[in-house]
Formats: C-alpha cells, structure tokens, sequence
C-alpha cells in the first residue's frame, strides 16, 4: 500500500512534554494529599485531560467531588501545565525530528496531527510549527479520546484522504490501538514500541523515511 498521508501523535514523537505533565497532576495531586508517581502517570499517556483525572483520583479518600470541582481540578492542573509550556521554544524540535519531517514532505505526503491534547495550537506554535502541517485534529476537535479512533479518522477526513492510505504515528499503546480501530496502519516508538503494538516498531523517527518508500 503506498501512504499518502502520515499523522502524528504530538506528545512523545514530535516533542517531549511528558516531564511537564508529570509535574503539573504532580502539584494538583500534592494539594489533595492524593498519592501520584511515575507509575500512575504512565497510565496518562495518550488519555485525555479529564480521563486522566478520574485514574488518578482512583487513590482519592476524601469527600465525594462534584463534577464541577472536578472539572476545577483539571483546570488547575492545565493551568500549571501551560504556564510550563511557555518554558518550550523551537529548541525542542530535534533536528532528527525536524529533518524526518521535511523528509516526508519532500516525498509529496501530507502530513497531519493526530492528538488528544487540547494544547496542541499553542506547543505547535512555541516548537516552530504552527503552520506546518496540513491538518491538526485535537483534544479541541474531539469528543472520545484514544485508544476511540475518533481523532486519526478526522485527520484522515480534514486531508481529503482514505484511512487506509495514512500511516499513524505513535508512543503510546492506546494510540496505537486507535489507528488500528480507525483503519490504518501504526508506526510506533518509546513504549509503543517496546510492547510491539505497531505494525512497524522503530527505535528512531528516520525509519519513517525508510517505511513510507517500501
């Protein structure tokens, strides 16, 4: 099958805001005396702001909390989090990465953003790509967070072009787990990778290139 399109998920292939997200539901777990590790933040991978709350209150003893005071909680968490990313410049754009992506291009395929982070505007925009990719599908745009297919079939649908002819590209399981459900074929690295959840399983962006010429 030859691709037409690849989509990236953004955290943890394109750039790397895990450390970010750690300390962020780090301090809002901190201030309700709620247990939280590395561990438990590994579950958050992939999964939206509010599913990701609901894991980590899963250790939560105190009174019961309303959905508002939930949805404040998450707030805060974001609030912490994007004061963070101001942190972030076009220095956390790897070369490596940056070098695959105008790779791609070069190849004549289009290039989309496949992510359940509703920041996704704003750390496109401190890393240098506000307007690189033909397509961006987000936290913003969707209503089911991954492993749903909900935000690979949009980017597919926002390109004009069919899921089997997009490659997806991902670090986590449940990622992975939503291009398959959406039809299409899984590129992955990091944790995807080691637990062989794509169709390919790279140790480095490159082979992409190396992928999408087979």
């Amino acid at each position: 099958m030859q691709f037409q399109a690849i989509i990236f998920d953004l955290d943890g292939v394109i750039c790397f805001t895990d450390e970010y997200h750690y300390r962020a539901w780090k301090a809002m777990a901190d201030d309700m005396g709620i247990p939280f590790d590395r561990t438990v933040n590994n579950r958050l991978r992939g999964v939206s702001r509010m599913a990701s709350l609901d894991i980590i209150l899963e250790k939560y003893t105190g009174p019961a909390l309303s959905q508002e005071e939930k949805e404040k909680l998450a707030q805060r968490k974001n609030d912490i989090y994007r004061e963070s990313l101001q942190e972030m410049s076009p220095a956390d754009l790897s070369a490596e990465v940056k070098e695959t992506l105008e790779g791609l291009r070069d190849l004549g395929l289009k290039l989309a953003i496949g992510s359940s982070s509703k920041n996704t505007p704003f750390i496109l925009g401190q890393i240098g790509l506000k307007d690189f990719f033909d397509a961006v599908s987000d936290g913003n745009n969707i209503t089911r967070s991954k492993p749903d297919p909900e935000v690979f079939v949009k980017a597919a649908q926002m390109l004009g072009i069919a899921p089997e002819a997009c490659l997806v590209v991902e670090d986590a399981v449940s990622g992975a787990q939503a291009g398959h459900a959406g039809g299409m074929k899984v590129a992955c690295l990091g944790d995807a990778a080691m637990n062989q959840a794509g169709d390919w399983n790279m140790q480095s962006i490159r082979e992409l290139l190396d992928i999408v010429k087979e």
